[in-house]
């Protein structure tokens, strides 16, 4: 894995909706500059504490990025090869890392390669890189294809033909020699892990220092991460746990989730996030929103590569619903700059920093393991630790206060809590809906 991830936290962004792209390509015949809008927030997300940028798909597509039609082209409604180029330059001026969203199970159905592979018909050199049904000689009919989950749009690849292997290969290479740090492998969970084994070393052949992560949901973490070669996978085991503990008052969920995660960090580190550009915005999943600093606090003291889902910084709202166009609360239109903001959301960036700033200070957190001190439903008090280095963290969810003793002296980082010293131990008394971080 690469050694730059260890002190890596990226702020993630979903640049169509970032700059507020028309809903289709077609809706855009000549090509905007609007990569540039996200320049205007890089010291923004220097200031936050983000050592690096993981951006959803920047690639030409028909409609929401991840319906492709050309991976060595820029979407003209973001810009093109010479605006990511200013994007890298100016990123590598504030030494911010870039990590790609790469859609690599399945095509947009006006890709070029499938529209001729419909056209060439099942003789055609092309369709081997699809699953396609024809339809029986002398019966007519439409030819039938392999979809990703049923969506008819997004045409399945054939991971087993090899020139679909060397193509992603060759993507993959392509951007990194632009000024990539990095790949996200979309839907990484429904393409063989043999596709995987036999792409990435390709990769790495030519850029060593690369991180790959794969997006997986469900199954055997470790086991994908051994079998495919990924760096990593996205952890929603921790990200489910995390907001339905504090939403039901079930801080044993949360134990039961930081001790498998233990399981993984043994194998592999974990991408671990608590918003993205997939799921409800952690400031509405969350029942009471005074509990946006404990999710905050969990994510940034356990082990893994974080990410923040950019907005979810400023409390931003939005729920993700199943309909079309259900995504677009959770993928919104940004301002020009940072200056343009709302000020309510000032609060809660500050508390990011104060945060992030103490998980930037102790880069051992990258591979730290959890252990339960003391625990109720509605109290924790766990310690982070690696090696001889450890932090204690003190969370309450409880509408009255709580106290909790460390067995070793500790003294404040963050938070509300209150610590005293007595004969070797720490007395915390944490008020309600409190928290701390202690070392």
């Amino acid at each position: 894995m690469a050694n730059w991830i260890e002190h890596a936290i990226l702020w993630h962004i979903y640049p169509l909706g970032f700059v507020g792209a028309e809903r289709e390509a077609a809706a855009c015949p000549q090509v905007q500059h609007r990569l540039g809008q996200i320049t205007n927030w890089l010291d923004y997300a220097v200031d936050l504490g983000a050592s690096g940028l993981l951006l959803a798909p920047i690639f030409a597509s028909s409609t929401h990025g991840y319906d492709t039609v050309d991976h060595f082209e820029i979407d003209r409604r973001l810009g093109d090869s010479a605006d990511f180029d200013a994007l890298v330059k100016e990123m590598r001026r504030r030494g911010l890392r870039l990590v790609l969203d790469g859609v690599f199970n399945h095509v947009g159905r006006e890709h070029p390669t499938f529209q001729r592979a419909i056209a060439g018909g099942a003789q055609s050199k092309e369709a081997k890189w699809f699953r396609i049904t024809w339809p029986q000689a002398g019966k007519g009919g439409e030819p039938d294809y392999a979809t990703f989950e049923g969506h008819e749009q997004l045409v399945a690849l054939n991971h087993a033909e090899p020139e679909v292997a060397d193509y992603v290969a060759r993507v993959m290479n392509d951007w990194l020699d632009r000024g990539a740090d990095g790949w996200r492998l979309d839907a990484a969970y429904a393409v063989p892990r043999e596709f995987w084994r036999n792409v990435l070393p390709q990769v790495r052949a030519h850029h060593p220092d690369t991180y790959i992560f794969g997006e997986v949901i469900h199954g055997d973490y470790t086991a994908f991460v051994h079998e495919s070669g990924v760096d990593a996978v996205t952890q929603y085991e921790l990200w489910k746990a995390i907001w339905s503990s504090l939403n039901s008052g079930n801080f044993f969920e949360l134990a039961w989730s930081l001790k498998r995660h233990n399981t993984f960090l043994e194998a592999f580190v974990p991408q671990t996030f608590i918003g993205n550009h997939d799921v409800t915005r952690i400031a509405s999943q969350l029942t009471d929103e005074r509990h946006l600093a404990h999710a905050l606090v969990i994510l940034m003291t356990s082990g893994g590569t974080p990410s923040i889902y950019s907005g979810d910084e400023q409390a931003f709202r939005g729920i993700k619903e199943s309909r079309a166009g259900g995504d677009d609360a959770i993928r919104p239109a940004f301002p020009a700059t940072p200056a343009a903001l709302a000020p309510y959301g000032w609060p809660v960036y500050r508390l990011h920093q104060e945060v992030i700033g103490i998980r930037r200070k102790h880069p051992w957190l990258h591979r730290a393991q959890s252990c339960v001190i003391e625990i109720r439903n509605t109290d924790l008090l766990y310690e982070a630790f690696a090696d001889d280095k450890r932090l204690w963290v003190a969370l309450n969810i409880a509408d009255t206060p709580v106290t909790r003793t460390i067995d070793g002296a500790a003294e404040k980082l963050a938070g509300n809590v209150s610590a005293s010293q007595n004969n070797g131990k720490t007395e915390l008394t944490l008020p309600p809906h409190g928290w701390g971080i202690l070392g």
